[in-house]
């Protein structure tokens, strides 16, 4: 399947907000807003969703959004300076050894449960990783899971895997978790057009 990706922004919201409703609000309602410093509502989804459409429209949400063939979108990659992208799993460990402060850090991807194994996390990040080299590029760094030797639910490997962000030129750090690690990479601006 051939796929492109856009911004996450006030044109490509509608088809955002239709992924995410056509998949139960992602996580049962979370709105991929559980990064950002205020949280998550646990128990309304639709104060995540009006959370997350004020930020779209201030430009304080930063996402690759991949769409396929027929224009739907399929999935995203998430990102944002570590200001916007505050909370982070493994805190604790991270904070024990903290590495440079990153440029911006990728939080989180989410793709259509019809179309996992099929390629759009690997479009998301390319999107993701060409869109922050437009933003003038910096230090990227994700926290991920080694998949590696071990069988892991798709739905829960919502950073991606470490092996796809090793295939992108990023360099395994220090492990944060059981299988959680911390992998970065130096991203260089775009030219000019």
């Amino acid at each position: 399947m051939l796929y492109t990706t856009r911004p996450l922004d006030p044109t490509t919201w509608d088809a955002f907000a239709e992924l995410v409703e056509r998949n139960n609000g992602v996580f049962g309602g979370c709105w991929c807003m559980g990064g950002y410093p205020e949280g998550i509502s646990r128990t309304d989804a639709a104060d995540n969703r009006a959370s997350k459409h004020r930020r779209v429209k201030e430009g304080a949400a930063h996402a690759a959004l991949v769409f396929d063939e027929q224009g739907l979108a399929q999935g995203w990659c998430q990102y944002g300076d570590p200001d916007e992208l505050a909370r982070i799993k493994y805190r604790r460990a991270y904070e024990e050894d903290p590495p440079p402060r990153p440029d911006w850090r990728i939080q989180c991807f989410y793709v259509d449960r019809r179309h996992r194994g099929q390629g759009v996390a690997r479009a998301a990040l390319e999107g993701a990783l060409e869109q922050i080299a437009a933003l003038g590029g910096g230090r990227v760094e994700a926290i991920s899971e080694v998949t590696t030797g071990r069988q892991a639910a798709g739905r829960f490997l919502f950073s991606a895997t470490v092996e796809l962000f090793e295939q992108y030129g990023f360099t395994r750090g220090r492990p944060l978790g059981k299988h959680a690690y911390l992998v970065s990479r130096l991203i260089e601006p775009a030219e000019p057009d």
